[in-house]
């Protein structure tokens, strides 16, 4: 049995959508693990999943699985920005960023609480995988950012409490915001 994992959680993650990012601004269509290009096919050693490419495998969800897919993301995409930061002594976009990621974390830990639902903990720092370049890190930022939008797009198909509804469309949105920033950057180094 196989599990797709894709980069931010593998880089797993941490990353609906489209093949083209800027029609995410209009109406986007979700997009599925392996319809994106940094995606790869691992052995399935555990039974465990995680984060947004794990969710975007499910065909239905509980209240508690999208707040813990949901979190995993976030926790993944903070992780990761953390060891850009580290590995190629580079700032920005990636602090701004993880600070987003932080206040994204802080955003969802108070509906564990209100719906009486374990928080997990934080574990991503198992999901990553060395990246070689800069560039690369730029692209596994798209990739990400496409993940955690289709993600959040898949939860916002199912009738959700009000809260948590406004929640995933402000993660979503910030996402997008995340998805623009890191294709200004790739374009920029490839260019």
């Amino acid at each position: 049995m196989k599990k797709i994992m894709g980069i931010t959680l593998l880089l797993t993650g941490v990353l609906a959508g489209c093949s083209e990012a800027s029609a995410l601004t209009e109406e986007p269509s979700i997009i599925t693990p392996e319809s994106t290009s940094l995606v790869e096919e691992i052995p399935e050693e555990d039974d465990s999943t995680w984060g947004s490419v794990s969710a975007l495998e499910a065909l239905d969800y509980t209240l508690e699985e999208m707040l813990i897919y949901a979190i995993q993301d976030e926790y993944t995409a903070r992780s990761e920005y953390e060891y850009l930061i580290a590995t190629f002594d580079i700032e920005k976009p990636f602090t701004n960023i993880m600070a987003s990621e932080e206040n994204h974390i802080a955003m969802l830990v108070p509906l564990f609480t209100d719906y009486d639902i374990a928080l997990i903990e934080d574990t991503s720092s198992e999901h990553l995988i060395p990246i070689a370049t800069l560039e690369d890190a730029f692209a596994i930022g798209v990739e990400a950012e496409i993940l955690n939008i289709a993600m959040y797009n898949a939860f916002l198909t199912l009738e959700l409490p009000e809260d948590i509804e406004e929640t995933f469309i402000k993660l979503r949105d910030a996402s997008e915001n995340h998805l623009a920033a890191f294709e200004k950057n790739l374009e920029r180094i490839t260019s």
